[in-house]
């Protein structure tokens, strides 16, 4: 099945490229002339290829300092009271440009160096180029393509290494709230894909979007941890009640968990994630954005669900303060994990071996309170941010997950920083 699966990408491949080299022969020399395209559409192409770095680190302090210095079911700060480079990125970006016959063509990629790295690694192509506490990865590297296929929109594509597009918070810590990720994000949330994700543009607010990959964080060969492949399915929603309402719903099916732990079974053992998010924007300092998730695991006999609520509030135009707000509910404990080895996340999710800490079934509050500033530095900076941070969290149903499973609640402070190019 996998080498279907994977013959099956080379073969899209192959009629993309066949559609390029198509679409440009398909022009005319008149359309060169008229145009000052004398050569190819090559020509122009690279020429608005742009380049970005950023660097971001912080600290997050524990009001009981564990002994085991983890802060538990944090997975892009998991030490306590201790600085971390979070992420030093370089990016490389060509937009989808045109290249003759309504097709486009563009490409993404971006390179990672730092401990989150550790949590967002892929098994099979990034697991093991650096085993220590800063790792490196790529977030995404792919070609993204538009095709005059369906509708009068078309359809875009991105073939390759993606990150997920379920959920509300990212990995790039420009464009989140928050230092810390909300539990849904962490755990009932997918991040890292290989494979290709596909938007049909139905009409100016709604599109249909569809993929199919080689799992969460797995590619090919020994970075699989399963035979079979996983796909999207949902629907995006832009612009709606004025201006006021965006939303996004999908659903994720397909096995997740490693032979390795669980037998064959695992091939066929589903695991179904459903995702509804969105936001009402009241006003252009005034917006609320809520996260509604249920994930099924028949491999696992475990579900997780969730709520979560983020307001933010723009006091001036470089400051914002937010809050969120979530209810978690593991009912197994199978999900909620903390792992004290550089490439324990790596291993569990291969079905290896590795030391990590979990909790019973439990029922997780939690409150977030930030600010976020913002100044203005210019001298090529596009981006200086800084944001302190207070967290709450608390099991509602009794159990002790925190501070080497001692205490019920706990409370994290601190900060992080990050600098743009």
């Amino acid at each position: 099945m996998r080498q279907r699966f994977s013959r099956g990408f080379g073969a899209i491949l192959a009629v993309l490229a066949g559609l390029g080299v198509s679409a440009a022969g398909a022009q005319t020399v008149g359309e060169q002339t008229a145009t000052g395209q004398g050569k190819a559409w090559t020509d122009q192409w690279f020429s608005d290829v742009s380049f970005g770095a950023q660097i971001e680190g912080g600290v997050m302090g524990s009001s009981s300092h564990p002994a085991s210095n983890l802060n538990f079911g944090q997975l892009l700060s998991p030490y306590a009271d201790q600085a971390t480079l979070n992420q030093l990125t370089f990016t490389l970006t060509k937009p989808v440009d045109p290249i003759g016959g309504g097709y486009g063509l563009g490409m993404n990629l971006r390179m990672l160096y730092g401990s989150d790295a550790r949590s967002y690694t892929i098994a099979g192509v990034s697991d093991r180029w650096i085993n220590g506490r800063y790792q490196a990865m790529p977030v995404f590297a792919n070609v993204a393509i538009h095709m005059p296929w369906f509708t009068a929109k078309g359809l875009d594509g991105q073939i390759g290494i993606l990150t997920s597009p379920m959920g509300v918070e990212a990995l790039d810590p420009s464009t989140r709230a928050f230092y810390t990720l909300a539990y849904t994000t962490e755990y009932s949330t997918p991040f890292e894909h290989v494979g290709g994700m596909f938007q049909l543009h139905l009409d100016d607010h709604f599109d249909l979007q569809f993929g199919a990959d080689t799992g969460n964080q797995t590619s090919f060969g020994r970075g699989d941890n399963n035979g079979r492949p996983a796909g999207y399915i949902g629907v995006t929603g832009n612009n709606l009640a004025d201006g006021h309402l965006s939303f996004t719903y999908l659903l994720r099916v397909g096995p997740e968990n490693a032979v390795r732990s669980l037998g064959s079974r695992a091939n066929g053992a589903m695991r179904y994630w459903n995702d509804l998010n969105g936001t009402w924007t009241f006003s252009k300092k005034w917006s609320v954005t809520a996260e509604l998730n249920q994930l099924h695991d028949e491999g696992l006999h475990a579900d997780t669900y969730s709520a979560v609520v983020w307001d933010g509030w723009h006091i001036r135009p470089n400051w914002t303060v937010n809050a969120r707000a979530e209810l978690y509910r593991d009912n197994t404990g199978s999900f909620v994990a903390s792992f004290a080895e550089n490439e324990g996340y790596a291993q569990a999710m291969l079905g290896n071996p590795t030391r990590s800490e979990s909790a019973p079934a439990t029922t997780y509050g939690a409150l977030t309170l930030n600010t976020v500033w913002r100044p203005d530095v210019g001298h090529h900076v596009k981006l200086l941010q800084f944001r302190p941070e207070l967290r709450f969290d608390r099991s509602l149903n009794g159990t002790r997950p925190f501070d080497d499973q001692h205490h019920m609640g706990r409370i994290l402070f601190g900060a992080d920083m990050t600098l743009g190019f």
